[in-house]
């Protein structure tokens, strides 16, 4: 282990750590209401074309989208488009579909209301990756979640659809998982995996109780304003946390980090090394880190910049092939992972008669996708679990592609089988990423396949609400020939279970070498542990 993680292993879990678990967890737990809304705000509602009075109408289309006007024997017939609906308010009183008229002609922007949320992510994860590990990862994580919460609560108040749009780009410009890899930077290693799947167990309780929600509240803009209402309670939490020690460190910032980790060891009633030796720690880490940008720690700054300046470097990303291999196997994985669980979360209308109901028990498919896996994954690691759990998924999701609609206790069961199982996996895999790419670049990393992931995630409505009625089997079929593809190209990575978060990208040439010493022993805290232990 690196001495770092020693030392969060000697702080122990304790008050401090509860801080940032408790407000990732409460964030996750609000996130679905505004992240898969698509379903309750601009469903497919039926309508029925309303004719100007006045105009002699002689048919209307079947699809209610146009209708035909007799203007004399002479100028005979002429075909108008509708643009005034009656809706039916059976299921819905009001919804974006019917207050602003999002069928026929405008019937894509249905699916965008969506997919602009998912695509304007993809811009979060390359700007706020480059903040977070610039500027730290707290102010990222402040100035987003309440930015956030707020433009969130004003959309409720919003009377023109393009502006709504507008808002829902700057909603998924704020998204990033800062506060979940704030968490995990601070959690030390034998609580690691325990801490990284139970994040994702409040996202599966606010999907049931967003399911639940939209039950109730029928009417979109009231839904809207108590779904975010709630959020503004997170602003109480980001004033209890500190910045990330492990980054401070990394930035040469060794009094703010020693300050931390005295408040640390006040809140988890632990004892610090003395203050020499952690200085000597931090010193190194420091040292480590500056070998493997290219500079020397004894080179003094004019010079460093100089060398900056004089020199093309390849992106961090790609300066070695372990590294290379890492971010293009993620990626693959984020995108199938993003794209089966939205394609699945889009899917109500497909796969069951009731929406709410789809959405209630989909959420609480996650439960145990989200707790069995922690158990799991301590026992049999990170990897196999993932790939286990894909071809689960893609078997699940091939059937439906074979099974007649009309079936629809078993259509119901399958998809929930998908449902459950990619939950499970992208909660492993995010926490896989997160234990594998290097702490210099790790935001970096987490926004390039955040930024791909996300990319597949906007797809997703298109691929649902288009070709999905007229070719049923379209959507099951990719995404269970995607989940089996994602599952075979993890045999190249390594395993990530009980190695310590490498800090530099030199340290992954060493996470690769452990993928030897499978069924070997090696040293954790001064002692002998089999890694085939959990």
């Amino acid at each position: 282990m690196t001495k770092f993680d020693e030392l969060l292993t000697q702080l122990g879990t304790g008050k401090w750590n509860l801080i940032y678990f408790i407000s990732s967890g409460y964030w996750y737990f609000l996130l679905p209401s505004q992240t898969f809304n698509m379903m309750f705000y601009a469903p497919v509602v039926n309508y029925t074309c309303l004719p100007p009075e006045g105009e002699n109408i002689t048919q209307i289309s079947e699809d209610s989208c146009t209708y035909t006007v007799d203007r004399s024997s002479l100028a005979g017939l002429e075909e108008k488009h509708c643009t005034e609906w009656d809706f039916d308010t059976s299921v819905f009183t009001r919804t974006l579909t019917s207050e602003f008229g999002l069928v026929c002609q405008n019937s894509f922007l249905r699916p965008t209301f969506q997919s602009i949320y998912l695509f304007s992510t993809v811009f979060s994860s390359i700007i706020t990756g480059y903040l977070a590990d610039r500027y730290g990862r707290k102010i990222v994580v402040v100035v987003t979640l309440v930015v956030y919460s707020l433009v969130s609560l004003s959309i409720s108040a919003v009377t023109n659809f393009n502006a709504i749009l507008a808002l829902r780009f700057i909603m998924g410009l704020l998204t990033n998982h800062c506060s979940y890899l704030l968490s995990m930077e601070v959690c030390e290693v034998r609580m690691r995996s325990v801490v990284g799947v139970l994040l994702g167990l409040p996202w599966a309780l606010g999907m049931m109780a967003w399911g639940a929600l939209a039950y109730l509240i029928r009417d979109w803009r009231w839904l809207q304003f108590t779904a975010s209402l709630p959020m503004l309670l997170i602003i109480g939490f980001l004033f209890l946390i500190d910045e990330s020690p492990r980054w401070l460190i990394v930035k040469g910032r060794h009094e703010q980090a020693l300050k931390v980790l005295r408040r640390v060891a006040r809140l988890n009633k632990s004892t610090l090394p003395p203050e020499e030796e952690l200085r000597l720690m931090m010193s190194d880490i420091q040292a480590e880190f500056e070998i493997s940008k290219g500079a020397s720690p004894m080179m003094d700054k004019e010079t460093l910049n100089e060398k900056k300046r004089g020199s093309f470097k390849t992106p961090a990303l790609l300066s070695t092939s372990k590294m290379r291999l890492v971010i293009g196997i993620l990626i693959l994985n984020i995108c199938t992972c993003s794209l089966v669980y939205c394609g699945l979360n889009f899917s109500g209308n497909n796969y069951s008669s009731d929406p709410f109901l789809f959405v209630v028990i989909g959420g609480l498919m996650e439960v145990p996708g989200h707790t069995l896996t922690s158990p799991i994954i301590n026992r049999y690691g990170r990897k196999i679990s993932i790939m286990i759990g894909l071809c689960i998924c893609g078997a699940a999701l091939l059937s439906l592609a074979f099974i007649p609609s009309d079936i629809s206790w078993l259509v119901m069961t399958l998809a929930m089988i998908g449902k459950l199982t990619i939950s499970g996996v992208l909660i492993i895999v995010i926490l896989y990423q997160t234990e594998l790419i290097p702490t210099e670049v790790r935001m970096q990393g987490e926004a390039t396949t955040g930024m791909m992931g996300q990319l597949a995630s906007a797809a997703s409505p298109y691929l649902i609400d288009i070709p999905g009625p007229m070719r049923s089997w379209l959507p099951s079929t990719i995404f269970g020939v995607s989940s089996f593809l994602s599952a075979l190209s993890l045999l190249t990575l390594p395993e990530t279970r009980l190695m310590a978060m490498p800090d530099t990208i030199n340290d992954l040439e060493d996470v690769f070498s452990e993928k030897k010493k499978v069924g070997e022993e090696r040293e954790v805290n001064g002692e002998a542990v089999d890694v085939n232990m959990s």
